[in-house]
């Protein structure tokens, strides 16, 4: 079993903009040597949105909530929306609806600008926004690919059964896999490093077992309701940081570590208590994000991060006289 090292979920909100309002469980920006980027590579930063109610806004059509054009460089924004509707476009053309369960996934590379708004729809009637975002760092050998944007509709993301762990015929829960590898299903991104992001719900009462892959950082956040993870209680908000991982991919891949392949998965149990009155249970939502370290330095400051201070200078030089993304 992956033990858990610290939970984490206790940084104020903030607004992103007018149509954002987030607390940030990882920033790869900030110096804390028991919680910072190497810990989490290779995840740079990641918000989560708690549920927020809207009032209609009758000004959606020239004042949508949201944040305007602005630039990043060198990593990959992936944002999932639980509730709610975001409207994105971006300089490469991308342009699209993200439902409530659809996933944007855009590739920065060199260069790209996007803006980020509610939806013209969700302007109009208002109502419960909640979605998280996560940027995902690439290594330096694809850090000036170019720029794509993938829509990434509910309907097209591969969904699994969780089976209950003492009842093998009952079904406790779903996860829809966005990306990765869940015993041979492949989610639905595309990826430049190994990255697992598994969009779990919990229906029904029990406990299911859930495996990732023992060469990775690993975490996972309750987004909504509550749950026993390896037996430790969590709530909603709760970013769980578990140990790091066991062994690299190069202890997997010699052949001289006798062990190597002993074991390629750690476990991490998922127990959904039973209800103590007559209530029926809200279901649990939860995001396990796991990804393999690339291990290379990180030079970065606001949207863009490199992995030197001279490409970082560099960045903002051919943004300030328009070669950005060029």
């Amino acid at each position: 079993m992956r033990p858990i090292k610290h939970i984490h979920g206790d940084k104020a909100p903030h607004w992103v903009g007018d149509g954002f309002f987030v607390r940030t469980l990882i920033n790869y920006a900030e110096d804390n040597p028991t919680f910072n980027y190497s810990h989490t590579d290779p995840f740079l930063l990641f918000d989560y949105g708690e549920p927020t109610i809207f009032a209609p806004n009758a000004d959606y059509q020239s004042q949508p909530h949201g944040i305007g054009k602005h630039p990043h460089k060198g990593f990959e924004t992936v944002t999932i929306a639980y509730s709610g509707e975001i409207s994105h476009a971006d300089s490469t053309g991308g342009r699209d609806d993200i439902l409530e369960g659809d996933v944007q996934w855009m590739t920065a590379g060199r260069g790209i600008s996007h803006e980020e708004f509610h939806s013209e729809a969700f302007g109009q009637r208002g109502g419960v926004f909640s979605m998280v975002q996560m940027w995902v760092n690439l290594p330096s050998a694809h850090k000036l690919t170019e720029p794509k944007y993938q829509s990434i509709k509910r309907a097209k993301i591969p969904v699994v059964e969780l089976r209950d762990n003492h009842a093998t015929d009952k079904a406790i829960g779903k996860a829809a896999i966005i990306a990765g590898d869940w015993q041979g299903i492949i989610g639905a991104a595309s990826t430049f490093t190994p990255i697992n992001v598994w969009d779990i719900e919990l229906h029904t009462a029990g406990s299911t077992t859930l495996h990732a892959p023992n060469t990775h950082n690993t975490l996972l956040l309750v987004q909504e309701g509550e749950l026993l993870v390896n037996g430790t209680p969590a709530i909603a908000g709760n970013l769980i940081q578990f140990e790091a991982p066991s062994q690299s991919r190069a202890d997997t891949q010699n052949p001289l570590v006798s062990d190597a392949s002993v074991s390629v998965t750690d476990t991490i149990e998922l127990h959904y208590p039973a209800s103590t009155d007559d209530e029926p249970l809200a279901p649990v939502k939860i995001l396990l994000f796991s990804g393999e370290p690339i291990g290379e330095p990180v030079a970065g400051h606001g949207p863009f991060v490199m992995n030197t201070q001279d490409e970082l200078r560099q960045t903002f030089r051919d943004y300030q006289t328009g070669l950005f993304g060029e």
